[in-house]
């Protein structure tokens, strides 16, 4: 188990919980995180059942439940059931003598096939039940739908307010994910992070601990990896969708994707590309918003306008470098495919991925040092020049607490992946802060701040050195705070 500490005392606090009566919790997150080699790990360490469904007929399922329970319980002959309400209360059963962790792994598949399995659930642990109240039984129901797993404790669903616990596993970070690719160098990190993510499977499972050398061997990686017909790491991205049943037209959540990968952020934007009418996106953009696959960002200084980013790396790297060249890569041309897309990935993935990395470094890693205060909210930022007839996209704003006092202005940040800055960005920001002044913010606690991935200009050193600017290199925002 690699960095899953706080899940896991989170996990093991709910199934040692010596409450006298059944409790449930809810455990999400997208595939390949760790779900169920965690979940898996608790029923062994505490002598639990654990149970992962399959697509199946209600029949079918219920027949291996039934095999599985026999053999957990040591039962001569596999038990039978009728009907899910028996099979829960035989799951209640199990923890009358002490607490007891009781995994349904996969909880959306049954539920496909059952609709009615949530409300079951419900009334097996309706609140003056019998066989809920003497019983300690620590149910906890996996999925890595999270359309699905998100709606099942929200509104009027028939779960909501029976959890005692919501987990989500989401995927390793990305000082985490250096770690457990073992690469210490930040600039090949950042490269392989831009890729692959945070998912630790994609390490172990899709590309069998093959790590790339030195930044040297970073582009024949690609191409033996992520560009390869005969890699797993291939087809992930577009597995990634499949996973989620709530999806029907496929199609369009593709384009939609590709859309976004191409550089148009906004709803409007990306109805331009599909020439289709907004109203015919907003829908899929909710929806992939939901499965944890894209990401709306509100303006930091227009609050009714946002925009949308890809929320997974690889999906980004798939749509802007892949799909596009699908024909010539089933024909195993990975490097002349590379070749011609190279600075396409450079621009298109790496440089908006590695302004997102700037700003979780702010949100997780910053000291409140860095910029006077605590950093509570980060985001991206437009402001308009209207002298200049032009607006001024600002990569990383920062909002947080000085004192006593919330929603402070504490950052205005420019962040370039492959550009030595220097300072006529230091002047933007400036001009930006003036603006911003000149419309009534208040800009006195404000640090400008730098973000390079290839360094800085000795001028531009040397403003930071007066306390004119806030300097973060890739250092930084690996190793530093």
């Amino acid at each position: 188990m690699f960095d899953r500490d706080w899940e896991w005392s989170e996990l093991t606090a709910f199934a040692a919980d010596e409450g006298p009566e059944a409790t449930m919790a809810v455990v999400s997150g997208r595939r390949r995180q760790g779900k169920s080699f965690l979940l898996d790990s608790l029923a062994r360490a505490a002598g639990g059942f654990y149970f992962c469904a399959y697509e199946a007929t209600e029949a079918e399922s219920l027949r291996r439940f039934g095999e599985e329970l026999g053999q957990y319980t040591g039962s001569i002959a596999p038990m039978r059931f009728d009907r899910w309400e028996q099979a829960i209360d035989a799951l209640l059963a199990l923890g009358k003598e002490r607490p007891l962790p009781v995994v349904i792994d996969e909880f959306p598949y049954l539920a496909r096939a059952t609709p009615s399995l949530p409300s079951i659930v419900q009334v097996a642990y309706g609140p003056r039940r019998p066989e809920r109240l003497q019983s300690r039984t620590r149910l906890l129901l996996c999925g890595s739908s999270l359309a699905f797993m998100g709606k099942l404790l929200s509104g009027t669903s028939p779960l909501r307010g029976r959890a005692g616990l919501e987990l989500i596993v989401q995927p390793l970070d990305f000082r985490q994910a250096a770690a457990f690719w073992g690469i210490d160098d930040p600039r090949l990190a950042l490269l392989v992070h831009s890729v692959v993510g945070g998912t630790p499977a994609y390490r172990k499972e899709f590309v069998r601990d093959d790590v790339p050398a030195d930044l040297d061997d970073f582009d024949a990686w690609v191409c033996r990896t992520a560009l390869s017909p005969r890699s797993p790491l291939y087809r992930e991205a577009r597995y990634l969708l499949a996973d989620e049943s709530d999806l029907r037209d496929r199609a369009l959540y593709h384009s939609v994707l590709a859309a976004l990968a191409s550089g148009n952020a906004t709803a409007g934007g990306i109805a331009g590309c599909l020439e289709r009418p907004t109203s015919d996106i907003t829908h899929p953009l909710t929806v992939l918003q939901d499965c944890g696959l894209v990401r709306r960002e509100v303006d930091a200084f227009r609050k009714n306008r946002s925009v949308y980013r890809v929320g997974e790396p690889l999906i980004a790297f798939d749509h802007a470098i892949s799909r596009p060249k699908l024909p010539l890569l089933d024909r195993g041309l990975a490097d002349q495919v590379w070749e011609s897309s190279r600075a396409r990935f450079l621009s298109a993935v790496v440089g908006p991925h590695f302004e997102q990395i700037c700003r979780e470094w702010v949100a997780h890693f910053a000291a409140p040092e860095t910029f006077g205060g605590m950093p509570i909210d980060v985001s991206y930022g437009t402001v308009p020049d209207p002298a200049a007839q032009t607006s001024h996209e600002i990569d990383v704003v920062v909002r947080g607490a000085v004192g006593q006092d919330n929603g402070v202005l504490l950052s205005l940040g420019e962040a370039k992946w492959d550009q030595v800055m220097g300072v006529g960005h230091l002047d933007r920001l400036r001009r930006v802060e003036s603006l911003l002044a000149g419309r009534g913010t208040d800009t006195s606690a404000v640090r400008l701040t730098c973000y390079s991935g290839a360094g800085f200009t000795d001028d531009l050193r040397a403003a930071a050195a007066k306390g004119e600017v806030v300097l973060v290199d890739l250092q930084r925002l690996y190793r530093g705070e």
